[in-house]
C-alpha cells in the first residue's frame, strides 16, 4: 500500500467523524492509518529505505532480528535504470556474540560489525564460480591473514606470514576449507585500520553454527554471490538490525 492509499484511508476515515461518527472512531482512525503505514514502508523495497547504499548499483543487505540475534537473512539487490530489484535471498547466520555498532566494535568479541563497507576481492580455497569477474585469490598452505595489532600487516591478507605478524594472533586461512571454500572480503576496519577494532571479517560459506564475527551464507548463495557482483558496479554490504541503533536502514 502506497501513499495514496493511506492518504485515502485517512480522508475516509475523517469524513466518518465529520458525519457525526463516535468517539472510538478517532482510535479505529488511527489504528488503521497506522497499519496502512507500515504496510505502505514494508512493501518499499530496502534499498530505498536506507539512509545510504554507497553509490554504487550492487547492494548485499544482511539484517538480523536484533543485536543478539545470530541468525538473520542476506539479499542482494541490482539497481537498473533507478529501480533497485532484488536478485536473491538466503537464510545468514552472523557472531556468536550478536552484532555490534561497526565505529565501536572490540575485537575478539565475535561480534559482526554493523554498517556499510566494501567488498574489495574474493578468495576461496575452491576456485571461483563460472562467471565471476571479481578479484579472486586462490588460498594456499601459506596463506593468512594477520590479525595482529602490532604488525604492519593488520587486517591484511598475507603470503607468507611476516615476520611482525604472530600466528597465534593471525588466522591460516587453509585450516577453515569448509567455511573458506569462497568468501568475499568486507572491507570493515580495512582502509584506515583501527588498532584493536578487528580484523578479518568475511562473507563465506557456512560452517556448523554461528560465526566468529562474519556474515554466513548456505555454499550454494555464496557461489551465486560471487558470479553475481561486479566491481563496475560498486558493489557495498550493508549489516545491520530490523530497526534500533543499529538497524539496517540507519546506515
Amino acid at each position: 500500500m502506497r501513499a495514496g492509499a493511506v492518504a485515502l484511508l485517512s480522508a475516509a476515515c475523517t469524513a466518518l467523524l465529520a458525519a457525526g461518527a463516535p468517539a472510538s472512531a478517532t482510535a479505529a482512525r488511527t489504528a488503521v492509518v497506522g497499519t496502512a503505514a507500515r504496510t505502505a514502508v514494508a512493501g518499499v523495497p530496502l534499498p530505498y529505505r536506507m539512509a545510504d547504499t554507497g553509490g554504487g548499483d550492487q547492494l548485499i543487505t544482511a539484517r538480523a532480528p536484533g543485536t543478539g540475534a545470530t541468525t538473520g537473512t542476506v539479499s542482494w539487490w541490482q539497481r537498473h535504470h533507478g529501480r533497485w530489484r532484488r536478485a536473491g535471498s538466503a537464510p545468514a547466520r552472523f557472531g556468536s556474540g550478536g552484532l555490534a555498532e561497526g565505529r565501536t566494535r572490540v575485537q575478539g568479541t565475535s561480534t559482526t560489525p554493523t554498517g556499510l563497507y566494501g567488498l574489495p576481492f574474493g578468495f576461496g580455497t575452491g576456485p571461483a564460480p563460472a562467471g565471476t569477474v571479481l578479484p579472486y585469490r586462490r588460498i594456499g598452505a601459506d596463506s593468512w591473514w594477520c590479525q595482529d595489532n602490532a604488525s604492519a600487516s593488520y587486517n591484511r591478507w598475507v603470503r607468507p606470514l611476516p615476520p611482525d605478524c604472530a600466528a597465534r594472533e593471525s588466522e591460516r586461512l587453509a585450516d577453515y576449507p569448509e567455511q573458506y571454500a569462497r568468501a568475499l572480503v568486507i572491507a570493515f576496519n580495512y582502509r584506515q585500520p583501527v588498532r584493536g577494532r578487528g580484523a578479518g571479517i568475511f562473507l563465506h560459506v557456512n560452517g556448523e553454527g554461528a560465526t566468529a564475527g562474519c556474515v554466513s551464507v548456505p555454499a550454494g548463495a555464496m557461489a551465486r554471490i560471487l558470479a553475481w557482483v561486479r566491481p563496475a558496479a560498486r558493489p557495498h554490504i550493508a549489516i545491520g538490525t530490523a530497526d534500533g541503533p543499529t538497524a539496517l536502514t540507519r546506515y
